[in-house]
């Protein structure tokens, strides 16, 4: 009797209680009236949630930034939202920020109608400084000349001004990357423009924040400890001055922990090239922005009035093409060092491994020349199941394609499927180990080094050779062990790619 009352309970409350439809997600809290597609038509997209619209009116190319509802998962992702755009709104018009012009709202998205800017980011600008050996192109990305001390300040000036800015309304920007720092346009003296405030956050003085946030080649000591106020702006900028002068990041390793390691210790290398030709007073200023006491660090004003800034001539014009392109010549260098030892390990494949390799090639070559052109290389990737960016797919033909023909033979081809197998075999990598190990003394000495990349680098790249040393002998006993060598391999080496995927992951965490 009473079960039955129960349920007769329960049938009286479903009727009286219909069916809700679910509640529209409402971001903004000022719901606008008019859709996007009022004020834009839509005239190409891009990668990412950027697409490219145009002002029915005026004809303005704009960039909007979409952001999908179904991304908004809970409170926290919705505020951060409406943080960047109350940020944005609430910064005065700046020459240096990228504006924000409108802001729409529909079922599916928040769109952030931003200034366009043409040019490209910073990122990408010293990446070509790294693969393009062309000095006429070098001369135009480089404002009409070559990349210089000069020009170094001129940038970091421009992005301490804007931080500086955003300090005295209460903002601290805490993503301040290369990636975020664009040009203007095209032109060698297009004005910088720092953009991507969705992880800014407002603040009082005083105030501390325990959230880790942003890219990990940038964040500052107290950050990754949890407690931090906005002088990590200041460490940013300082990274950011580093890799322009030198091209590369101040603490730069293999494995996520190993960066956070040295970013805690905070040891900054000034001893190996380029670093003899820079200025005191720009050492000087890296040391000091890159201070792990935040109470010690520069503030904004304090950089502004540094010697380096204050007196021209102590910002030298010596061009600094060269000796970041030494760098980058190491990272080059370093991925010859691993095909020599990919190549060790093809010889040794067992018969299955082989016949596996074998029948992904002649799955990628369509053309049945026994070549693979890179539209061939990202179609069989697919086909495979390997889903890797287009931009990825770039470089690992850039890097496979020893002879430079274009083309991927099936030896280059045998040495990718190995790299993108993620060696993990200790066999395959104790045959290649032994192959650098002439003397079988149990490490790969440098002069043992010299000789196996002889015929791969300039004889005369001594500093090459060092370099690479230094790099992978991670214990610093002038020679490089198994398990450094095993390290080495199974590694990234270019820390641009690992800065892109860190970034990259951070996107599809949110998408």
């Amino acid at each position: 009797m009473m079960k039955n009352c129960w349920a007769n309970l329960w049938l009286m409350n479903k009727k009286q209680k219909p069916k809700q439809k679910p509640q529209k997600l409402v971001v903004l809290q000022r719901p606008t009236e008019e859709g996007i597609e009022s004020r834009y038509k839509l005239d190409r997209g891009d990668f990412g949630r950027t697409y490219f619209w145009k002002d029915r009116n005026s004809g303005e190319e704009v960039a909007c930034k979409w952001i999908s509802k179904n991304g908004l998962k809970t409170a926290i992702d919705i505020e951060m939202v409406r943080r960047e755009v109350a940020i944005l709104s609430h910064l005065p018009k700046h020459p240096n920020i990228v504006t924000l012009k409108d802001v729409f709202e529909d079922d599916d998205h928040v769109h952030l109608v931003m200034e366009h800017c043409e040019g490209g980011n910073l990122f990408d600008r010293m990446d070509a400084i790294g693969h393009f050996t062309d000095a006429n192109l070098l001369d135009r990305i480089n404002g009409g000349g070559h990349f210089t001390e000069s020009r170094a300040a001129s940038f970091i000036n421009t992005i301490v001004q804007v931080v500086q800015m955003c300090h005295k309304h209460g903002v601290m920007h805490r993503n301040l990357i290369l990636e975020n720092i664009l040009f203007a346009n095209n032109k060698g003296t297009a004005p910088l423009k720092v953009t991507d405030f969705a992880l800014s956050i407002f603040f009082k003085p005083g105030e501390r924040f325990h959230e880790i946030v942003g890219n990990l080649y940038y964040m500052a000591p107290e950050l990754l400890m949890k407690n931090y106020g906005p002088e990590v702006d200041i460490w940013s900028v300082g990274v950011i001055l580093y890799i322009l002068l030198c091209g590369v990041p101040p603490f730069w390793a293999e494995t996520k922990q190993r960066v956070s390691q040295a970013i805690i210790r905070s040891v900054i290398d000034f001893k190996r090239d380029p670093w003899p030709k820079v200025s005191d007073n720009a050492k000087d200023l890296v040391k000091k922005m890159l201070d792990p006491d935040s109470k010690r660090r520069l503030t904004a004003q304090e950089v502004l009035d540094h010697p380096w800034f204050l007196n021209g001539k102590t910002a030298s014009n010596v061009s600094l093409r060269v000796t970041v392109n030494v760098r980058l010549m190491q990272y080059f260098a370093m991925n010859k060092l691993k095909k020599t030892a990919l190549r060790v390990i093809a010889d040794h494949l067992s018969v299955e491994e082989v016949a596996g390799i074998k029948e992904g090639f002649h799955v990628m070559d369509t053309e049945n020349n026994g070549k693979i052109n890179i539209d061939e290389l990202r179609v069989g990737l697919i086909k495979l199941g390997q889903q890797i960016p287009d931009a990825d797919v770039q470089i690992l033909m850039e890097a496979g394609d020893l002879d430079k023909d274009g083309y991927l033979d099936y030896g280059e081809f045998v040495a990718i499927s190995i790299h993108l197998r993620r060696i993990s075999h200790d066999e395959h990598l104790h045959r290649a180990f032994q192959f650098f190990d002439k003397n079988e003394s149990g490490y790969i000495e440098l002069e043992e080094l010299r000789n196996a990349l002889a015929d791969e680098i300039d004889k005369n790249s001594e500093e090459v050779i060092s370099a690479i040393m230094h790099d992978v002998d991670t214990d610093k006993d002038g020679k490089i062990s198994y398990k450094e060598f095993a390290a080495m391999m199974k590694a990234r080496t270019d820390w641009r790619k690992a800065s892109r995927q860190y970034s990259r992951e951070r996107f599809n965490s949110k998408n």
